[in-house]
């Protein structure tokens, strides 16, 4: 286990909070700058633990029961996905095509909408949400996504609507006056370049509802994230909360570099020059769980890059994804037993990475996650 950076992490995690260049000021105004940040986030924890997509280990992904479980159990930030429907409201899906995700496929009146569609340079086949109106999207139910690998959670098909981001809002209001604190949300925007192709445009469509809830500020408790970059550059204009960069395998490229022509991959933004980049727009990266320790040839925990490192000296938090417990989604050598569905070795996973000195991370598996990171928390 490589050693920790716990009050860098600390420290860092007020940088996020506080707003976008706190790695472009000088060591003082720096310093000054993470002290207020420190403030502003002070009812976070680090590492903190995002409930990913809710408790998606345990429900059906982006439905009130995933997100009220990952709160319920403890999870300290709760993930959205959010996409437009045809009428213009943001929905929580993680993506667009809805037909492994909802009970379409078993409604006859909307069998005509299935149809053929390119989504960043991916040919898919199903129902996508932006031939819906809400109200159509509203007789739908969710279900879960990888019945496979999460039998037990197909106990809960049709039990839930698909969520809006309204409701969404309005939730954590509630559950925040309930329990006395802020609920805090991580919210990505999902195939920002294409839905603005359709004249379906989703940052001023965040940015509006987070002011009508007055979650539009530095310190507000909502982290804004996207895949591409030009997504939170058009956030940071419209809003004050803080961003998160989230980048794929060092070998992948950003949809919207693909579309204006930009030759840089996550391998060149991970490096500093590019961290530095990143850090005048942002206050954080998401990476693949790869980046921060990738696997051997043959699948295994291999050895931590220098990324933490080289984030924390640009002034921005690590939040990468997605630890899941089931053998077929953890590194060969912490698998235990031949069933991929199975539970492995999730805790070794969780403290590999939290011992790099990550600021959080996504899971489906709330519960153990926060029990792994209790070790690493200092009061």
């Amino acid at each position: 286990m490589h050693k920790r950076e716990q009050p860098g992490r600390r420290t860092l995690l007020g940088a996020a909070a506080l707003g976008a260049g706190a790695a472009v000021f000088g060591a003082a105004g720096q310093a000054s700058a993470r002290e207020r940040g420190r403030e502003a986030a002070r009812d976070l924890p680090v590492p903190l633990i995002i409930g990913h997509r809710g408790a998606s280990g345990y429900r059906p992904e982006h439905t009130f029961g995933s997100y009220q479980l990952a709160l319920d159990m403890g999870a300290d930030v709760i993930e959205q996905d959010l996409v437009p429907t045809k009428d213009g409201h943001l929905v929580c899906r993680h993506e667009n095509d809805i037909t492994a995700t909802t009970d379409v496929s078993a409604h006859p009146e909307f069998a005509g909408r299935k149809t053929t569609k390119t989504v960043d340079g991916v040919k898919l086949t199903g129902w996508f949400t932006e031939d819906f109106t809400l109200a159509e999207l509203k007789t739908l139910r969710a279900k879960e996504r990888i019945p496979g690998t999460r039998q037990h959670n197909t106990l809960y098909d049709g039990r839930w609507e698909v969520p809006t981001f309204e409701e969404v809002l309005q939730w954590a209001e509630r559950e925040g006056r309930k329990r006395g604190r802020r609920v805090w949300l991580h919210i990505e925007t999902k195939h920002p370049t294409y839905f603005r192709g359709l004249g379906l445009p989703l940052e001023e469509r965040v940015a509006k509802a987070l002011r009508a809830h007055g979650r539009h500020r530095k310190d507000s408790p909502n982290f804004l994230q996207s895949f591409e970059p030009s997504s939170l550059q058009r956030l940071g204009k419209l809003v004050g909360c803080p961003k998160v960069v989230l980048l794929g395998t060092p070998d992948t490229r950003p949809w919207d570099f693909e579309q204006a022509g930009d030759p840089r991959t996550v391998a060149d933004l991970i490096k500093p020059e590019g961290l530095k980049w990143i850090a005048g727009f942002a206050q954080g990266i998401g990476p693949d769980l790869t980046v921060i320790i990738p696997r051997d040839k043959d699948g295994k925990l291999g050895t931590p890059t220098s990324v933490v490192k080289d984030a924390h000296a640009a002034g921005l938090v690590l939040h990468p994804y997605t630890v899941r417990n089931e053998n077929t989604f953890l590194p060969t050598d912490l698998r235990r037993g031949s069933d991929p569905n199975a539970y492995g070795d999730s805790f070794a996973y969780f403290k590999a990475l939290l011992g790099t000195g990550i600021d959080g991370l996504f899971s489906d598996n709330c519960d153990t996650a926060l029990l792994a990171a209790a070790e690493f928390r200092k009061h």
